[in-house]
């Protein structure tokens, strides 16, 4: 019997939600891909609650650098480090290898190189920045989940215009979302994005728009495709550009 909207509906979150962190989710049907167009509404809470974090640090004395520094850090413990580690992965991958083979041979490997630790380094700098003049200024609160939200719109969209450049990856595993399903991500992500930071959601949407067409165009030239590396360098690089606009 086809489940009804209600259990579709609980079905995609509660996917996206194992997808996207480390969180212990209740039983559900995976639905991989297909719960694509969820994973903004995911990147939308999790950004709420490390913006709860950092009013907390913030409450307790705690100066702004340091408090975007923890809330950072309960991010990346939140969601597993994935998109972190996609980001030093592709670095290492895209800028390190020479023919196709060799570059995905260095993305599947678990260790870091130099092009992925200044890939990390810099990136993180920037999300920190951002972050700790948002709390500073008392943004955090909307420029958070906006970005959060807006970063996570780069994945599906990266899938549904992209080949699996690995057959065996995650990525693939995972199935690929509809243009629908991509387009609505993108819908959700903007409006949950305007919403909450107005005027400044504008240019934070084209810089993702602009950083994920661009490491699409880059990945399909070296590897033929994109691979859950891919996705998630995709995530961290429009996730630390939509902040810094959205701060």
């Amino acid at each position: 019997m086809e489940p009804d909207l209600a259990t579709r509906l609980r079905n995609d979150l509660f996917s996206a939600a194992a997808l996207l962190t480390r969180l212990p989710v209740p039983d559900h049907m995976p639905r991989g891909a297909a719960s694509a167009w969820a994973w903004p509404l995911i990147g939308a809470g999790l950004g709420l609650g490390v913006a709860a974090l950092g009013s907390l640090l913030l409450a307790c004395g705690m100066a702004p650098g340091p408090a975007a520094a923890f809330a950072l850090a309960a991010l990346a413990l939140a969601t597993g480090a994935l998109h972190e580690d996609g980001l030093a992965d592709t670095a290492d991958g895209l800028l390190g290898g020479r023919t196709v083979d060799r570059r995905l041979e260095i993305m599947k490997d678990s260790r870091i190189g130099s092009f992925g630790a200044i890939a990390l380094i810099l990136v993180s700098l920037a999300a920190w920045s951002a972050l700790a003049q948002a709390l500073a200024a008392g943004h955090h609160w909307t420029a958070l989940p906006a970005a959060a939200a807006l970063s996570r719109a780069a994945m599906p969209a990266l899938m549904a215009a992209l080949p699996p450049a690995r057959p065996g990856g995650l990525s693939a595993r995972s199935g690929r979302p509809s243009t629908a399903n991509a387009a609505l991500a993108a819908a959700i992500a903007g409006l949950l994005a305007l919403l909450l930071s107005g005027g400044a959601a504008i240019p934070a949407a084209f810089a993702t728009a602009l950083l994920t067409a661009l490491l699409g165009q880059a990945a399909l030239r070296l590897i033929h495709g994109q691979t859950g590396d891919i996705l998630g360098a995709a995530q961290a690089l429009s996730f630390a550009a939509a902040l810094s606009l959205c701060a």
